[in-house]
């Protein structure tokens, strides 16, 4: 521990730039200008040098990149999808959840992912639905359910799960869309470029 902190110590910024400054010293003593008093020239200014010396800076932190963090999502889509296949839904709400699911696995789609991953904000969105949103829905639905049959008379919970799928595909869709004009404005950017380079030749 104690030679690995002295080694960090002899790259450190403050060593470097303390070094510096003491061989600024030592040339001062060889040209005379330092007298007699030279040790303390060269340890005064190589103390100097290291307290102008600009502090350390630790490292970033290795976090995944988006399409790392888009691989670990389509994993868990596929869980999900495990999940979901059995857990036995009234119609309407399974055919909400199926158009839902075709959604969310077109945005997944390697060739959708490029765009996707500019786009931390869709990554978050994403992410929210297959991991919490989707699951929590369908689960609440299910537990819900029993009690429903337990004590009839309240509203049925499958109309709150249909309401809830409706809300998560008209967020899917509003990111798809997002994406879908960030590429039409990315086209016709490269189509402005394309002509003006047309004419200034």
């Amino acid at each position: 521990m104690a030679t690995s902190k002295f080694l960090g110590y002899l790259e450190s910024r403050k060593n470097l730039t303390g070094s510096a400054c003491g061989l600024v010293g030592l040339v001062l003593t060889f040209v005379g200008l330092a007298g007699p008093y030279w040790p303390v020239v060269v340890v005064g200014l190589y103390g100097a040098g290291a307290l102008i010396a600009p502090p350390e800076r630790p490292p970033l932190p290795d976090f995944p990149d988006p399409s790392a963090q888009l691989a670990e999502l389509r994993d868990d889509f596929e869980k999900l999808g495990g999940y979901l296949t059995a857990i036995e839904l009234p119609p309407a709400a399974d055919g909400r959840l199926t158009e839902l699911n075709q959604l969310l696995a077109g945005l997944l789609d390697p060739r959708a992912t490029q765009d996707l991953a500019q786009d931390p904000e869709g990554v978050h969105i994403l992410s929210r639905a297959i991991r919490q949103d989707v699951p929590e829905a369908v689960d609440t639905f299910v537990r819900t359910r029993w009690w429903t049959r337990l004590a009839p008379g309240t509203e049925p919970p499958e109309r709150h799960l249909e309401r809830q799928l409706t809300v998560l595909q008209e967020e899917a869709q509003g990111l798809a869309a997002n994406l879908r004009e960030a590429e039409a404005r990315r086209q016709e950017s490269h189509t402005r470029y394309l002509e003006d380079r047309g004419r200034s030749t």
